[in-house]
C-alpha cells in the first residue's frame, strides 16, 4: 500500500529526540521544557478529592462551569476585562487550543504570518491545512518584532498572524506599543490574530505581561491560548484553554468536539478550586526569576554567552566562543560527551538559521542547575 504523507518533511520532534538522548546517555535534561520539581500538594489533593467524590465521567464539552467561571475571573483580575463563560473553552493543553484555532479558520492556499524563530508546531499545523506559513524574522539583537516587516508580509491571502509572548525560545516579551502596532496593521482587515500566551505568568524584572486581551479592538479579532501545565508545573496533565469572541468560538467548538471532546474531569474541578487563590499563579514569576538568576550565576565564568530572558523558563546561550559546530551537532555532542541536554535553536527557524545558540530550560531544582553548570563550565 502506498501512503502519501501529509507531512513528508516532518519526523520526530527535536524535543522528543533530545529528551530520549538525555535519558539514554544519563545526561542532565535542560532540553524539553518541563519542571523537575513537584506540583503543589494541595492541587494534587484536590484532584484526588474529586476522583473519590465520583467526578470521573464526561464533563460538559466546553469545560466544567466552575472552571470556566474561575478562568473568566482570573482574566478580569489579570487583564481588566471579564469574558463571558461562553468565551472560554477548556482544551487538551495549549497545543489543542492552537490546533483548533488554525484548523477552524485557515483554508487551503491561505497565508499565516509567524515570527521566526517560532514554536515548531505552528508551521506544521498550518501545513496540514494546505496553507503557507510566511515567516518574519524577529530582530537578531533582542528578538523584538519588526512591524514594518510584518506589514510588508501581509498579502491578500493573509488569514492570520500568530504572536507569542513571552516568547519560546528566546524569552523576549512584547510591549504595549507592540499591541498598538498590531492593532494598527490589522484594522479594517479580515486578518485574525492567534496569541500564544502560555507563559503569561512567567515575566521578569518588574514587567507586566501584555496580553492581547487588554485591547478591545484586538480581542474582537483574536484567539488567546493559555496553559495550566506551564503555570502549575504540571505539563503532563495537558490542561489548557482558549479565550475568543462568540463568532470565533462557534467554529473552534466544532473542531474541539471532534478532536478531544472533553478534558480530564477531576482536574478541571481541582484547578477551579486552586484558582480561587491568586497567589497560586501570581507568585510564580518571582520564583522563576530566582531560578533564571541562579542559573546565570552558576554558569558565570563559562564560555557560554547568555542572551537576556525577560520571561518563560528558558535561557538562550551563545556557544560561538566554544565551538563552530552546527547547533544540532553541538546539542548532540553536549548531551553525549558533557552530559547536559539542550535544544538547538535552528529548529525554530523555517530556514534552519544557525546562530550558534542553544536553549536551556531552567525550570529545575537548584541542585539540577548547579550540576549542569559545573559540567558546562568545563568547556
Amino acid at each position: 500500500m502506498q501512503i502519501e504523507s501529509k507531512l513528508p518533511n516532518v519526523g520526530i520532534t527535536i524535543f522528543t529526540k533530545m529528551s530520549k538522548m538525555a535519558n539514554d546517555c544519563g545526561a542532565i535534561n535542560l532540553s524539553q521544557g518541563f519542571p523537575d520539581f513537584e506540583v503543589a500538594p494541595e492541587l494534587i489533593d484536590r484532584v484526588h478529592y474529586y476522583m473519590k467524590k465520583g467526578f470521573n465521567q464526561y464533563p460538559p464539552m466546553p469545560g466544567v462551569m466552575s472552571l470556566r467561571e474561575a478562568i473568566a475571573n482570573k482574566i478580569e483580575r489579570s487583564y481588566g476585562w471579564l469574558p463571558s463563560v461562553d468565551n472560554v473553552l477548556v482544551t487538551c493543553g495549549a497545543i489543542e487550543a492552537i490546533f483548533n484555532a488554525i484548523s477552524a479558520f485557515v483554508h487551503k492556499d491561505d497565508e499565516v504570518i509567524i515570527m521566526n524563530p517560532a514554536y515548531d508546531a505552528y508551521e506544521v499545523i498550518i501545513n496540514l491545512q494546505g496553507a503557507k506559513a510566511v515567516g518574519v524574522d524577529l530582530r537578531s539583537e533582542d528578538y523584538s518584532i519588526n512591524w514594518e516587516e510584518v506589514e510588508k508580509a501581509i498579502s491578500s491571502k493573509t488569514r492570520m498572524i500568530i504572536i507569542n509572548s513571552p516568547h519560546n525560545p528566546s524569552g523576549a516579551t512584547i510591549s504595549a506599543q507592540d499591541l498598538e502596532e498590531l492593532e494598527r496593521i490589522t484594522k479594517n482587515t479580515e486578518i485574525l490574530v492567534l496569541s500564544d500566551e502560555v507563559y503569561e505568568h512567567i515575566v521578569f524584572d518588574g514587567k507586566e505581561h501584555q496580553s492581547i486581551l487588554k485591547s478591545e479592538a484586538l480581542r474582537n479579532r483574536s484567539i488567546a491560548t493559555f496553559s495550566f501545565g506551564k503555570t502549575f508545573h504540571a505539563t503532563g496533565w495537558r490542561m489548557g484553554y482558549l479565550i475568543a469572541p462568540d463568532f470565533l468560538m462557534k467554529e473552534m467548538v466544532k473542531i474541539h468536539q471532534y478532536n478531544t471532546f472533553t478534558i480530564h474531569t477531576p482536574s478541571q474541578y481541582a484547578i477551579a478550586d486552586f484558582l480561587q487563590e491568586p497567589d497560586h499563579y501570581e507568585s510564580i514569576a518571582s520564583m522563576y526569576q530566582e531560578k533564571r538568576d541562579y542559573f546565570l550565576q552558576v554558569t558565570k565564568g563559562s564560555k557560554f554567552r547568555p542572551i537576556h530572558s525577560s520571561g518563560t523558563y528558558f535561557q538562550l546561550m551563545n556557544y560561538s566562543a566554544i565551538s563552530d559546530l552546527p547547533d544540532i551537532e553541538m546539542a548532540e555532542w553536549l548531551t553525549k560527551e558533557i552530559g547536559v541536554a539542550a535544544i538547538p535553536t535552528s529548529i525554530f527557524y523555517q530556514n534552519n538559521q544557525d546562530n550558534k545558540v542553544l536553549r536551556f530550560c531552567f525550570a529545575k531544582n537548584d541542585w539540577t542547575l548547579k550540576a549542569a553548570a559545573e559540567k558546562l563550565k568545563t568547556l
